[in-house]
């Protein structure tokens, strides 16, 4: 833990990147658009990102759409982008409306990282509470995590949908406070996206950052608690 904290009393996970990984779209994506796949998968997360930024910081707030909606819609970006050609928008849909159909089911499975069933199993065996805080829809996050075999492991899995503000909104962040009765200071946040782990930091949450890609951290002059390369680094928080 960072000096001068605490230990934890629980822990939250980022879903999206972090328990999942968001980039295993590329191999289907490739199937039905060959040589495009790696393409398609990084524009598809670039651009959602980028529309919940947009419905959340926007005329307060009054464009917001859930998840699942701004996920379709930044495929339908990306693909336009990257295969789309000079087709007009309604014409473009009826091509390809069968791939998006796929590609979006395939979201509902995304691949869970390799070691995260492992450490979800161990911190439950250690009685520690541990959750999701996650932009993603209800309905999304029940898919991923029976997907990802997590069913039963979760004590909390908490979607922002209800608030209508995506992170790094602080109403965001303040969903775990309150779903686990416990202060931001008690609580780990995971996440492998730097922005999340950012935002979490400012809120007050003690985080780890796992860099599973040896990136570069945001150069805003805050640094997460720890920073780790996988899920296992969530353990040292947590140590007798």
């Amino acid at each position: 833990m960072a000096p001068g904290r605490s230990q934890p009393r629980a822990v939250l996970f980022d879903a999206y990147g972090t328990l999942l990984d968001v980039y295993s779209v590329a191999q289907l994506a490739d199937e039905l658009f060959p040589g495009h796949g790696q393409a398609v998968s990084v524009l598809w997360r670039d651009k959602q990102i980028e529309y919940t930024r947009l419905v959340t910081t926007s005329n307060h707030g009054a464009h917001y759409q859930p998840f699942g909606v701004l996920t379709r819609a930044a495929l339908v970006f990306a693909l336009k982008k990257i295969v789309g050609g000079t087709l007009a928008h309604d014409d473009f849909l009826l091509e390809h409306e069968p791939a998006i159909e796929m590609l979006l089911a395939q979201y509902q499975h995304l691949d869970a990282f390799p070691e995260n069933l492992a450490v979800l199993k161990q911190l439950k065996a250690q009685g520690i509470p541990m959750g999701i805080l996650s932009n993603g829809d209800a309905a999304m996050l029940q898919a991923a995590v029976h997907s990802a075999g997590f069913d039963g492991l979760l004590d909390y899995v908490i979607s922002v949908d209800p608030i209508r503000k995506y992170k790094t909104h602080p109403d965001a962040y303040a969903l775990g406070e309150q779903a686990t009765g416990l202060a931001a200071q008690d609580i780990v946040f995971v996440s492998s996206n730097a922005w999340d782990a950012l935002g979490a930091t400012w809120y007050g949450y003690q985080t780890l950052w796992v860099n599973r890609y040896h990136l570069p951290f945001e150069e805003l002059g805050t640094q997460p608690s720890r920073t780790g390369a996988d899920l296992r680094d969530v353990l040292d928080f947590f140590k007798a």
